[in-house]
């Protein structure tokens, strides 16, 4: 599919519309493409009201489920959607509402195909809900105006309850500004906005949170705000003469009356950063007024406030940033970043839980978990500046809780009882290591401050200069093999065995699991482990690519032919290994055991030459 997404994204920058993109939503290829991003997602597993999940999508044919999904959009009516409160740290729930699998499928191939459309169209400095973008590459930005422009007057606006009050009626009419003027599609999208709630009935405003499309949805609601915002100074665009002042900039401040201002924005969580207090307060003012008149959205008066950073700190995704006058300068600011309040007691139950659990059950499984909990938040919060001294607050936090909890479980240990991974990891600190069943407890301070680099534009999953920046292990794999091998599934197979040795040649980069060699269109075959006819098993672990006469001599119980095979493949003693393990799942003998003596000068003769 990759290059109609190419074509999507390229057609988008130049500015033309779309017509007739349900051709292109429907297509097998698209359905199939759909199935497997939908399988690796966590969510999968979820129930909606129908109590189906993937589980009972995977065992169905590919042309049961291309079926079943072109049916649903040729008269397609959204099944009702599973209402799910999930408990917030201050008490509050945040409502979810679950989509059937069918449903989730189906809004999966409209994201695919809308995805490139939009990514032309979003704001550069728009990171929430974007393929590879992240939090900490809305931080940086924001550190970057700070540290660069110098601009430390800070607009923090609230939306409030931004996912249940989007205007459905507004959003159609962005949907439709972006280019996108497939009124068929258009309805089917008004149909799942409008899809009735388990238990509540048929919403009139808001999109879904916990549906496929939904993050798409919400950044195309505020992708208006951030141009609105941005073309007020950032990419405002002028006829004046400005090559003998210097830059636009300088002309904008010498020759205008506009605001400096600029926006960085994560899902409905923004910042606008502004040059002086009264340009902030008067775009504050603006901002409110355009969200409810253009956007129909409601902001907090209580949480929206215009920030001095020299003087008070701002929130923003789980970090405090404020600017202090930088050390052994006489002139100059920077950017300091502390974890919030909220994210330390955050983390401090994770924490303290992990703790309990290892209680509970003192073992090296739950050992490794309260790590991975402890890793979680170091990784996370390392780009904060402070990062060191906040988890040493929590340190000694936890410390009476460790001892108390684990003073009897626990022993103690050393530096080189770590694996080589962990050693390598907190190389250079010196806590006291403790230890349950030879796993070592992570300290929880060990953590530097990392810096993060701006976000680079360049990078995009729709132009080939783009994808460069991102994939490397694909380039090892002969393209035109790994296309056959889409195209051509295997008919009255599962979805989830032709989907998964796909991954499978990916992940061996083309190449035979037992002699390495690269395999063309026709010379290789993916092979069950364990014999489908006792497993029923098409799961990814149970699959591996062989070459064809391997996977013969696999299954071959005929001696003759069996030595025949040998001579043609002159496999080597560990090659030999494999195959007969291989041989050994399937319930067939070892190849040395039935002509022991051969095999073993077959073998030696290999070693020799």
């Amino acid at each position: 599919m990759q290059r109609y997404f190419d074509n999507l994204y390229a057609q988008s920058v130049n500015g033309q519309n779309f017509y007739d993109l349900m051709d292109l939503i429907c297509s097998n290829e698209n359905i199939r493409l759909a199935y497997r991003n939908i399988k690796g997602n966590t969510g999968s597993k979820t129930k909606g009201t129908d109590k189906l999940t993937i589980n009972n999508v995977k065992n169905l044919t590919v042309e049961e489920v291309i079926g079943k999904v072109q049916g649903m959009f040729e008269m397609y009516k959204p099944q009702k959607v599973r209402r799910v409160f999930i408990p917030k740290v201050n008490g509050k729930v945040r409502p979810l509402g679950i989509p059937t699998i069918w449903d989730r499928i189906l809004q999966q191939c409209i994201l695919q195909v809308l995805e490139p459309i939009c990514e032309a169209k979003f704001h550069n400095h728009s990171y929430g809900f974007r393929q590879n973008r992240s939090t900490h590459d809305a931080k940086a930005r924001f550190e970057f105006l700070i540290n660069q422009t110098g601009l430390f007057h800070c607009i923090d606006v609230d939306i409030k309850g931004f996912f249940d009050n989007v205007h459905h009626g507004k959003l159609l009419k962005q949907v439709w500004s972006l280019g996108i003027k497939d009124k068929k599609l258009l309805a089917i999208i008004s149909r799942l906005l409008k899809a009735e709630i388990e238990g509540e009935g048929v919403p009139s405003r808001g999109v879904p949170q916990g549906g496929i499309l939904s993050p798409l949805l919400s950044n195309i609601v505020l992708n208006e705000l951030d141009w609105w915002v941005s073309n007020q100074w950032e990419t405002f665009e002028s006829d004046f003469k400005y090559k003998f002042i210097g830059s636009k900039y300088q002309a904008l401040k010498k020759r205008s009356n506009l605001k400096e201002c600029y926006i960085v924005r994560y899902a409905d969580d923004f910042k606008v950063v502004c040059r002086t207090r009264t340009q902030a307060i008067k775009m504050n003012y603006a901002i409110k007024d355009f969200l409810k008149k253009r956007l129909h959205l409601e902001t907090s008066d209580e949480k929206s406030k215009v920030v001095n950073l020299k003087k008070n700190s701002s929130e923003f995704l789980g970090f405090s940033m404020k600017v202090q006058r930088k050390k052994k300068a006489r002139f100059g600011y920077v950017a300091k970043s502390n974890m919030t309040r909220k994210a330390k007691s955050q983390s401090f139950s994770k924490i303290k839980d992990a703790i309990k659990t290892v209680q509970k059950n003192p073992c090296a499984e739950t050992v490794w978990h309260f790590n991975k909990v402890v890793m979680g938040i170091q990784n996370y919060y390392a780009p904060a500046t402070n990062i060191t001294n906040n988890l040493s607050e929590l340190t000694s936090l936890l410390n009476k809780t460790l001892y108390n909890r684990l003073k009897n479980l626990r022993k103690e240990a050393k530096f080189s009882d770590m694996t080589s991974t962990l050693q390598q990891r907190y190389k250079g600190y010196k806590p006291k290591y403790y230890k349950i069943q030879q796993m070592v407890f992570v300290p929880i301070y060990a953590q530097r401050h990392k810096t993060n680099l701006c976000f680079s534009q360049e990078i995009c999953n729709y132009t080939a200069e783009g994808r460069d920046k991102i994939h490397h292990n694909l380039k090892a794999i002969d393209k035109s093999v790994l296309s056959y091998i889409m195209k051509n599934f295997i008919p009255n197979r599962t979805i989830e065995y032709n989907d998964n040795r796909i991954s499978k040649f990916i992940a061996q980069y083309g190449k035979c699991a037992v002699t390495g060699i690269e395999l063309g269109k026709h010379d290789w075959h993916c092979h069950h482990k364990v014999p489908y006819h006792l497993s029923r098993d098409d799961t990814y672990s149970n699959l591996i690519v062989l070459h064809e006469i391997v996977h013969r001599l696999v299954h071959l119980k005929d001696i003759e032919k069996m030595k025949d095979l040998m001579k043609t493949l002159e496999l080597n003693k560990k090659q030999i290994q494999k195959v007969n393990e291989l041989r050994k799942h399937c319930g067939n003998d070892s190849i040395i055991n039935w002509n022991q003596s051969a095999s073993i000068n077959y073998i030696e003769m290999n070693e020799l030459d």
